[in-house]
C-alpha cells in the first residue's frame, strides 16, 4: 500500500481541483463502506500550499501507513482491505479495520499526537453507517492549522494558509 516517492507529480492543484478531489474521496468512502461493513480509516497528508503530491508527502504518507498497520497489529485488529491512491489532493489511503469505531478513533487520535509525523497526518474514522467520528465527540479541541493556529477545518474551508 506504499506509494513510490519518485513517481510524485508535483502538480500545483487549483482550488476547484481540490474541491472536486475531496468530493471524489467522499464518494469512494461511501462505496467502500458498502463493500465492507466495518469502520473505515481514511488517511491523507496535511500539505499546506498548492503542491499536494511530492516526494515528501509520499514519504510522510508511507510512514503513516506503516504506523496505522502497526497500530492495528498491536491492538489485534484485522485489516480487512486496504488501498492507496494519489488524487489532486495528494496521497490517500483507505483501510477497513475490524474494530470498535470508538476505540479506533481514540487510538488514531493518540497516534496523531504521539508520532513525530502525526501532526502531518489527517486520519478520519468513519463508522459502518458512514458517520465521521470527530475529536469533538470525545470533548477534544479541533486540530489547529499548521501555519496560523486557527481551527484547521475553518482555515481549509476559508482557503487560508493550510488548504
Amino acid at each position: 500500500m506504499h506509494l513510490l516517492p519518485e513517481l510524485a507529480s508535483h502538480h500545483a492543484v487549483s482550488i476547484p481541483e481540490l474541491l472536486v478531489s475531496r468530493d471524489e474521496r467522499q464518494a469512494r468512502q461511501h462505496v467502500w463502506l458498502k463493500r465492507h461493513p466495518v469502520p473505515l480509516v481514511s488517511f491523507t497528508v496535511v500539505a499546506p500550499g498548492p503542491i499536494k503530491d511530492s516526494e515528501v508527502t509520499r514519504r510522510i504518507f508511507n510512514h503513516g501507513v506503516t504506523a496505522l498497520r502497526a497500530l492495528a497489529a498491536k491492538q489485534g485488529w484485522q485489516i480487512q482491505e486496504q488501498a492507496a491512491l494519489v488524487s489532486a489532493s495528494g496521497p490517500e489511503g483507505m483501510l477497513s479495520i475490524a474494530a470498535p469505531a470508538r476505540d479506533l478513533k481514540l487510538a488514531t487520535i493518540e497516534l496523531e499526537h504521539s508520532h513525530p509525523l502525526g501532526r502531518l497526518w489527517d486520519i478520519d474514522v468513519l463508522t459502518p453507517e458512514g458517520e465521521i467520528l470527530s475529536r469533538r465527540d470525545y470533548s477534544l479541541p479541533p486540530r489547529s492549522c499548521l501555519l496560523c493556529e486557527q481551527s484547521a477545518a475553518v482555515c481549509a474551508r476559508g482557503k487560508n494558509p493550510s488548504n
